[in-house]
């Protein structure tokens, strides 16, 4: 146990609360000897880069009870991993480097949930750079992370949806199996186009709703400089 402390610059006294707060996991025993290995000391790193990115001892340990809980790397990506998307690994101070203080044992459980997140030892591994670099701009803009989780569950239900239409349509009436994985960029340019359109209704929609309100309420002001008008002249008569 010394020998950690050292390596990981912490007392002993100090490893010995973190393992009895369940911050690190239990180590291997034989008989009344524990050893402990290269796992607890990078668990021991991470605790010291998430306390000097202003993480609580008690975050880290629902952290921790989330990481362990986790699925595993090979559960999330058992069917193959994805033809098109690069899967990342990190550790979790990188994981708070891109999210803050978004990073919460909620928000890390239902992003394992999603299947968005995997653990591997001590690293996370995210499914997609592409949806990890999108998750983090939008927290960036101010979005909180748990409604982009709860966003990107609605998203999911839709793109399987999608999917299974197009699958279905092409199953139907293509029967060579190269021929429909061929066509599969046809899908991804109807659903960009659909979406990309989608996306035009509803921000001018939105932009009209509130051109609307804005004159609305100018009316209103205007007529109460009216009616303020029209007092002030009869009081003056």
């Amino acid at each position: 146990m010394e020998e950690l402390a050292e390596a990981a610059g912490i007392t002993a006294r100090t490893l010995r609360f973190y393992r009895e707060r369940g911050l690190i996991p239990p180590p291997r025993r034989e008989g009344r000897i524990a050893w402990y290995g290269a796992r607890h000391l990078a668990r021991l790193r991470t605790i010291a880069a998430l306390l000097e990115r202003g993480h609580t001892l008690t975050g880290i340990a629902d952290l921790a009870a989330a990481f362990e809980s986790g699925r595993d790397v090979g559960e999330v990506l058992g069917l193959g991993e994805p033809t098109e998307e690069e899967p990342v690994r990190l550790t979790p101070e990188e994981l708070a480097d891109h999210f803050g203080d978004q990073v919460t044992p909620e928000n890390f459980a239902a992003a394992l949930e999603l299947g968005y997140l995997a653990t591997d030892g001590e690293q996370i591994v995210h499914v997609s750079r592409r949806l990890l670099d999108v998750s983090a701009a939008l927290v960036k803009e101010g979005v909180p992370l748990a409604a982009v989780l709860a966003a990107a569950g609605r998203v999911r239900e839709q793109a399987e949806s999608l999917a299974a239409l197009f699958t279905d349509l092409l199953h139907e009436h293509v029967h060579d199996a190269q021929d429909i994985a061929r066509l599969r960029p046809l899908a991804k340019s109807v659903v960009d186009a659909e979406l990309s359109m989608a996306l035009d209704r509803r921000l001018r929609a939105t932009a009209q709703d509130h051109g609307n309100h804005r004159t609305t309420a100018q009316d209103h002001g205007n007529q109460r400089t009216t009616a303020q008008d029209q007092g002030s002249h009869q009081r003056a008569l």
